[in-house]
């Protein structure tokens, strides 16, 4: 992708993102053409391809930054030395943290996934593979300590990162419940569904940790 150095150029690149993302949520991708884009931000359309060449390396950079994003979200909030349940409890809470702050890109990502070609496809799954390992191995070592109790991995890796990242299609700031309960709660299905082990002070822990993330 073509880059313009100084920090102008940054800067518009940057508005041209943001702007891509919350016109491609809601027109879609193949609606949004690149006219209506330029007129978001404000330049003469032939400008948006000083940045983007073409419509879907666009979209391509997109979708590689928000995984990008979450990946260094997750190496951040790892904690160290922790257990099974604790790596577990904070997985959780950071992917319901960075899902629900970036509603719109989820949405894009998750939905125009089809508008790729192949080689660009294969890119972004294989980067959604390597963010999902991290959760399998989770699960595979608290099952194989007796902190969990699981019966398939893989299939469980799947339902919690669908229940999680789901949170975003029916949560809105301000409605009944805050994003701390709502991470609360979801931490707490994610226990039961995992048979997690959990005395009382590392639930106490768990929501503590929980409202001071909201």
């Amino acid at each position: 992708m073509a880059r313009t150095t100084g920090s102008d150029g940054e800067k518009t690149e940057a508005t041209i993102r943001g702007a891509a993302v919350n016109l491609i949520a809601r027109l879609g991708y193949e609606a949004m053409s690149m006219r209506q884009l330029a007129a978001e931000v404000g330049v003469q359309a032939a400008a948006l391809y000083r940045y983007f060449p073409t419509k879907e390396e666009l979209l391509f950079t997109l979708m590689r930054e928000h995984m990008e994003d979450l990946a260094t979200a997750w190496e951040a909030a790892r904690p160290a030395n922790a257990d099974s349940a604790q790596l577990l409890s904070v997985y959780v809470r950071n992917h319901i943290a960075f899902h629900i702050e970036r509603r719109h890109a989820t949405h894009v990502s998750n939905m125009e996934l089809r508008s790729l070609s192949p080689e660009r496809l294969t890119q972004i799954l294989r980067m959604r593979t390597a963010y999902e390992k991290e959760l399998r191995a989770i699960l595979r070592d608290g099952d194989e300590t007796g902190a969990f109790n699981i019966d398939d991995t893989g299939l469980t890796a799947m339902a919690l990162i669908q229940m999680m990242t789901g949170v975003i299609v029916w949560f809105r700031p301000g409605q009944r419940l805050s994003i701390a309960e709502v991470t609360a709660t979801y931490l707490s299905m994610t226990m039961r569904l995992v048979g997690a082990k959990i005395d009382g002070r590392e639930e106490k822990h768990v929501h503590e940790h929980t409202q001071l993330r909201a």
